[in-house]
């Protein structure tokens, strides 16, 4: 804001100096215009001493002398009386007439000065000038208060929900331009009030739940430790004793198996506990996204980035999440592709609409592929590169929720991966 504050005191001082120059160099320029007219005056004079007449004199190759009058030595009186008191709306000046080197009469020539228009161009000049920075004035002044102040009033905004301040007042400005942030904000602060709630609920569930087992797992794993020194020391010597003792580790083994789907269950239960929006939304939506994302991240990657011709259809589902998806694809392909090519196309099948991402690079092998959407797999090309293997696997997940599909095909340039939208 101070910055800003110097930004405004400079534009006045620069008016200020500007100003003064412009004022000094036209005033200047003023009075060195202001002795043109004797130039026309000498001229007139120097043309009549060579025995022109005053009657062939063409005025209009002059631009300030406006009208010559001659006066004759023989004049009467009140002839020249009316010579040298006659005014009219120009100004006078009256010099003697010469006739073969002596004097012979008088001239009066009426000019205009360069005084008058210099002046309304001065005038003219400042007043432009003038107009010019009150409106520069207004148009930074209105940035001040309704840009810049509620922008750096909310500049804080931000830094308090990273921090967890999660109960900071946000409140309503006045600005019709940061209507759609403060509510992405409002949103955001909800957003990350409910993921803390739900994060301290699953926290206190695994607590439990890891106490729960902890305590349902050690009766029998004590049972399994008992048997098993019993036959490391050979205390049964009947073979149906022994069978009885096998029998009672595998079963306990069984028991400690189920806890560990039961924990397996839910971890994925957590992962999984996704809220989908249903509702409609227009293809052209989801597609000015993805160009607008994406063009120009692949311009920078120099990657060859082509979206297909489309139908601009109404489709059913949650745009948000679908567009998780697509940003998961789309990580994938810059991670696992080989920086070539990556192609979006539409299509529609069986009253569906399809969404083909294709990546140019060596697609994963034949194993690898059948186990690319289960979760916590991470092909043999991962090695090196981040992950946690879920990120197929919840797509794929809220493909279902949404009562779509993914699957994916091996193509012999890349890979590509198709969203069936119903």
């Amino acid at each position: 804001m101070k910055k800003y504050n110097r930004l405004l005191a400079f534009s006045v001082i620069l008016y200020v100096i500007l100003a003064v120059l412009a004022g000094g160099i036209f005033l200047k320029a003023e009075r060195t215009n202001d002795k043109e007219y004797k130039v026309e005056i000498n001229r007139i004079r120097k043309s009549l001493s060579e025995e022109k007449n005053l009657d062939k004199l063409d005025l209009r190759e002059y631009r300030y002398i406006k009208k010559v009058v001659y006066l004759e030595p023989d004049a009467s009186e009140q002839r020249y009386e009316d010579f040298f008191q006659e005014k009219g709306r120009n100004q006078i000046e009256i010099m003697p007439a010469y006739k073969d080197g002596k004097a012979h009469g008088f001239l009066r020539f009426e000019y205009v000065s360069s005084k008058d228009d210099s002046m309304k161009g001065f005038l003219l000049m400042e007043s432009a000038l003038g107009i010019l920075f009150i409106s520069s004035l207004g148009v930074l002044l209105y940035l001040k208060y309704k840009l810049i102040a509620p922008f750096y009033r909310m500049s804080e905004l931000p830094g308090e929900l990273a921090k967890g301040h999660l109960k900071t007042e946000i409140k309503e400005e006045k600005s019709r331009f940061f209507g759609r942030f403060i509510w992405g904000i409002s949103q955001l602060q909800d957003t990350l009030d409910v993921t803390r709630k739900r994060e301290l609920d699953l926290m206190k569930q695994k607590k439990q739940l890891l106490l729960s087992l902890s305590h349902d797992i050690k009766t029998p794993l004590s049972t399994i430790s008992l048997y098993a020194k019993a036959l490391e020391k050979d205390v049964y010597h009947r073979e149906e004793e022994k069978k009885h003792a096998a029998h009672q580790i595998g079963e306990k083994t069984l028991e400690i198996e189920k806890y560990v789907e039961e924990i397996m269950k839910a971890s994925k239960d957590d992962v999984l506990d996704i809220p989908i929006n249903m509702g409609e939304f227009y293809l052209a939506d989801l597609v000015v996204k993805i160009s607008a994302t994406y063009r120009e991240k692949c311009a920078l990657r120099m990657v060859d980035f082509e979206i297909g011709p489309y139908e601009n259809l109404l489709l059913r589902g949650d745009m948000d999440r679908l567009w998780e998806i697509l940003e998961n694809l789309f990580e994938n392909a810059f991670k696992y592709g080989d920086g070539r090519r990556i192609k979006v196309e539409f299509y529609e099948e069986d009253y569906c609409q399809l969404i083909r991402v294709f990546n140019t690079g060596e697609p994963v092998s034949d194993n690898d592929f059948n186990h690319i959407f289960e979760s916590f797999f991470r092909g043999t090309n991962s090695s090196g590169k981040q992950g946690n293997g879920l990120g197929l696997y919840i797509c794929r997940e809220i493909m279902h929720k949404m009562d779509g599909e993914i699957f994916a095909q091996k193509e012999e340039e890349g890979m590509s991966f198709v969203l069936v939208l119903r």
